[in-house]
């Protein structure tokens, strides 16, 4: 079988930032590579205290996360300086231990260019003894395995694993967890373009935050009254953001539950009421949501980016060809125009780069 190129540079790579790592710090690396943190989540309820005890006694400032090969990575506790709460980060471990790693071929892959680097000289490690340590794992069925001591004493090694759906959030979650430490209550505006995932990030804020209530600007789409070209006209016109204001953002600011009634696109008229929750986290995703004269109200705002190319990507996949092509020709053109003019992008609190 022949070595994995990422992964080599992986190995050497893990080697040249830990030159104490033993063969089984590389397992280690290798085991999570593969199957991520699901493994490490024995307590959800005492996770968080764990983080916080943990935290205090490696004193650790470090705060550069550390890719793995695949799609989880170590972020070490030293982040917890910047704002993020033990909580929140315990909720993203528990988030990230629910999503599936690979199956053991994939670590039997990985392993594979471990013992070729072995073999061509390129780690330092007996390669008889490498093979008798891998073959003794694999007979037990892979168990987890711990740090070296070498490796303990010599990087002191306080960390947890969570999948780059998460990490890729780590400065908003801090963000939010340091406003949330000032406030009884913070108001979020998650702006972007269409199918940049507006959607998805309140979902997964909501699924970290118990005490959260999501709302969607979508809900709020001009009744046929109002939809005149002198309106269109207007970047972000083609939001009835007087009534956005009035039934969500200034009940929320004040405390209140709000009550507001969604615009229902097959109808072509307003639903019936909806009565929505006050939360500590408040959430007003969508396009427009941070238009100028709202943007008093909030006190976080994140922009996500995509590319022209995921976008047109994700929004044949999520709407097919018909109704696609009425994006791209007249709802696209006007978030962009709209985006461009008022600056939506600069005028967030933070901004996300696109998925990988």
């Amino acid at each position: 079988m022949s070595a994995c190129p990422h992964t080599e540079q992986f190995l050497l790579e893990q080697l040249s930032r830990h030159p104490a790592s033993q063969l089984q710090d590389l397992r280690k690396a290798l085991y999570q590579s593969a199957f991520g943190c699901g493994h490490l989540m024995e307590d959800p309820s005492a996770a968080a205290d764990w983080i916080r005890r943990e935290a205090a006694e490696s004193a650790s400032a470090d705060q550069e996360v550390e890719r793995l090969d695949g799609p989880w990575s170590r972020v070490p506790l030293g982040m917890l300086a910047d704002g993020l709460t033990p909580e929140t980060l315990a909720a993203a471990f528990a988030a990230s231990a629910a999503i599936p790693g690979e199956d053991t071929h994939g670590l039997e892959q990985r392993l594979e260019t471990l013992l070729a680097l072995i073999r061509d000289r390129k780690l330092p490690f007996s390669l008889s003894d490498a093979e008798a340590e891998i073959n003794a794992w694999m007979a037990a069925g892979y168990p987890a395995c711990h740090h070296s001591d070498a490796y303990r004493t010599a990087y002191r090694p306080a960390y947890r694993v969570l999948h780059k759906r998460y990490v890729r959030l780590l400065p908003l979650l801090a963000a939010i967890d340091h406003a949330l430490a000032s406030k009884p209550r913070v108001l979020l505006a998650v702006e972007g373009g269409s199918a940049s995932g507006k959607s998805t990030l309140a979902d997964l804020l909501a699924g970290l935050y118990p005490d959260s209530a999501v709302f969607h600007a979508d809900d709020f789409f001009l009744r046929p009254e109002q939809r005149t070209e002198a309106r269109y006209a207007q970047p972000g016109g083609n939001l009835d953001r007087e009534r956005l204001e009035t039934e969500i953002l200034i009940p929320l600011s004040r405390g209140e539950n709000p009550e507001y009634r969604p615009f229902d696109c097959r109808a072509m008229s307003l639903a019936a009421p909806q009565h929505g929750q006050v939360a500590r986290l408040n959430i007003v995703e969508g396009s427009y949501s941070l238009h100028p004269e709202l943007e008093r109200r909030y006190d976080l705002s994140v922009f996500l980016e995509i590319s022209p190319e995921t976008q047109r990507r994700r929004v044949l996949e999520r709407n097919g060809p018909e109704w696609g092509q009425r994006f791209f020709e007249r709802w696209i053109p006007l978030e962009n125009t709209y985006h461009e003019a008022t600056r939506t992008a600069e005028r967030c609190t933070l901004r996300l780069e696109e998925e990988p």
